[in-house]
């Protein structure tokens, strides 16, 4: 059996900055489970990689503790 890693994308409002993408990255990075966060700025896209399916009410959440919005 191989790992298997679990790849979800969210649209994120209000980051404008590398300090916005600093605080995403540490908050998302905090939820068990998650092995890589990367942050497109210009897009206000988060690529979040996962050992497994994360629960969204849980991204929503750091997301939402950093202090930008998940749009959808």
């Amino acid at each position: 059996m191989g790992d298997t890693a679990t790849v979800s994308e969210y649209t994120v409002t209000g980051m404008v900055c590398q300090h916005c993408v600093s605080a995403v990255t540490e908050e998302v990075g905090a939820i068990e489970g998650v092995t890589d966060v990367q942050v497109d700025l210009a897009a206000g896209r988060v690529r979040i990689t996962s050992t497994g399916p994360l629960d969204r009410t849980a991204v929503r959440a750091a997301i939402d503790e950093a202090g930008y919005e998940v749009v959808g």
